[in-house]
C-alpha cells in the first residue's frame, strides 16, 4: 500500500531464514582471488553463523592500526590535559596500558575514544584491504558498500562500559583485534546457529551501567531456538585473524580480567542495494561494484558526517527538555535512537539523557510513536 515502509526480513517477528543461511550464499566467484575463503569456511559462516579465520592479515596493516589508535589515544590525552581534566599524560606508558592510567584520573575516558568520529587511513586501508573485500564478496556477491556503523573497542581492563551483552546485528562483521584475544583479555562468544530461524529476538535497553541493548539468555532459547549451553562459543583470535560473524548471530564481548587492553575493531558490510546507512542519518560508503572493476572509493562524503554527532543531535532535537548544562566534549554518556527500538527495563545515566516525549526512529529508519 502507498506509504508503507518496507520491512526489512528479520525486523519483525516473521521467520526469514532462507535470507540468513546457506540459501543466502552468493553464487561463488569463478576466478580464485587473493585472501578468498575455502568453500568449507564459507559454508561454515552460513550454517554455523560464524568463522574465525587466523593469519589473514599481513602484521604490518595491523600494525597500522596500531599507531593510529596510539595518535587517537594522543589526541585525547591532550585534550584533557589542556582542559586540565587530567594531571598526567602517562607518555611513558605503552598502547596496551595508557588509556587505563587516564581512566584512573578521567573515569570514562575510553568512552570519549569510543565516540571520536574520525576514521583513520589506517582503519580505512584495512577496510578496503583487497584480499578482505574478496571475502566478503563470497558473502554478500559482488557489490560491497562498508556500513557506517564501525567500531574501534577500547577495552580497558575490567570495565563495564566495554564488556558488550548478547546482541544481534544486520550486517556481516569482521571483529578484528588488535592483540592476541582469549578469554582472559575478553574474546568474543558465539551462540552457533542462533541466525537460522532469521528472527530478531526481543532485545531490551539498557545493559548495566551502558548504553548497549541486551538479550536475554531465556529470550535467545525461546525465540531463536538455540541451547544456549551447547552452542554458546568461545572465539579465541590470534593477531592477524578475524571473526566473521553473519547477520544475526547472537554474540557478545567477555570482560577484560588482565591488565592489558584489548583493543579491538569492528568493520561491517552490506549489498548496497539494501536499505542503506544508519537511522537515516549516515549513508553507508560504496567499496565495490561489479560495474566498473576500477572503482575508486570515495571517501569525503562518509568523513564529512559523524554519526556520533548525528545521533546525539538527533535525540538532542526531540527533547523538550532543555539540554544538560555539561562540557559536551567530555561528556561520558552516549545515547542513540536504538533506545526507542526496545523497552526500557532499565535506568542509568546514559538513559537519564534519553528523553521519550517525541517520535522517534526506529532500529532500520522507519519513524514510531513514542
Amino acid at each position: 500500500m502507498e506509504g508503507e515502509q518496507e520491512v526489512i526480513p528479520g525486523s519483525s517477528k516473521d521467520a526469514h531464514p532462507e535470507k540468513f543461511d546457506i540459501r543466502a550464499m552468493p553464487e561463488q566467484p569463478k576466478q580464485k582471488k587473493p585472501g578468498q575463503l575455502p568453500e568449507e569456511m564459507i559454508r561454515q559462516f552460513f550454517d554455523d553463523g560464524y568463522v574465525i579465520v587466523d593469519n589473514f592479515f599481513d602484521r604490518k596493516d595491523l600494525d597500522a592500526c596500531r599507531e593510529a589508535v596510539n595518535e587517537l589515544v594522543e589526541q585525547m590525552v591532550q585534550k584533557l590535559h589542556t582542559a586540565g581534566k587530567i594531571r598526567d599524560t602517562y607518555s611513558e606508558h605503552g598502547l596496551f596500558e595508557r588509556l587505563t592510567k587516564i581512566e584512573s584520573e578521567f573515569p570514562g575516558a575510553n568512552i570519549l575514544l569510543h565516540k571520536f568520529g574520525r576514521l583513520p587511513d589506517a582503519f580505512k586501508k584495512l577496510w578496503t584491504n583487497e584480499r578482505l573485500l574478496n571475502v566478503v564478496e563470497q558473502l554478500i556477491g559482488p557489490n560491497i558498500a562498508g556500513h557506517p556503523v564501525w567500531n574501534l573497542r577500547t577495552k580497558t581492563p575490567q570495565n563495564e562500559a566495554t564488556t558488550v551483552p548478547w546482541h544481534q546485528v544486520l550486517q556481516p562483521t569482521a571483529w578484528i583485534p588488535l592483540l592476541d584475544a582469549d578469554e582472559y583479555n575478553g574474546c568474543m562468544e558465539v551462540m552457533s546457529r542462533g541466525h537460522r530461524t532469521g528472527r530478531v529476538a526481543t532485545h531490551q535497553c539498557c545493559h548495566g551501567g551502558t548504553w548497549y541493548v541486551m538479550l536475554e539468555e531465556e529470550e535467545i532459547r525461546r525465540t531463536l531456538e538455540v541451547d544456549t549451553e551447547k552452542n554458546r562459543v568461545l572465539c579465541r583470535v590470534p593477531y592477524g585473524g578475524m571473526l566473521l560473524i553473519n547477520n544475526l548471530i547472537p554474540h557478545r564481548s567477555l570482560p577484560n580480567m588482565s591488565n592489558v587492553i584489548r583493543w579491538s575493531l569492528d568493520l561491517r558490510w552490506q549489498d548496497p542495494a539494501l536499505p542503506n546507512g544508519f537511522y537515516n542519518m549516515k549513508e553507508s560508503v560504496l567499496m565495490r561494484t561489479a560495474d566498473d572493476p576500477h572503482y575508486v572509493v570515495d571517501w569525503d562524503k562518509f568523513d564529512f558526517v559523524d554519526r556520533h554527532a548525528e545521533q546525539k543531535k538527533l535525540v538532542e532535537d526531540m527533547k523538550d527538555l532543555t539540554p544538560v548544562a555539561e562540557d559536551d566534549a567530555f561528556d561520558t554518556t552516549i545515547q542513540g535512537p536504538w533506545m526507542k527500538k526496545w523497552e526500557i527495563v532499565h535506568v542509568n545515566r546514559h538513559v537519564e539523557k534519553f528523553d521519550m516525549s517525541k517520535d522517534l526512529l526506529t532500529w532500520h529508519g522507519h519513524q514510531v510513536k513514542a
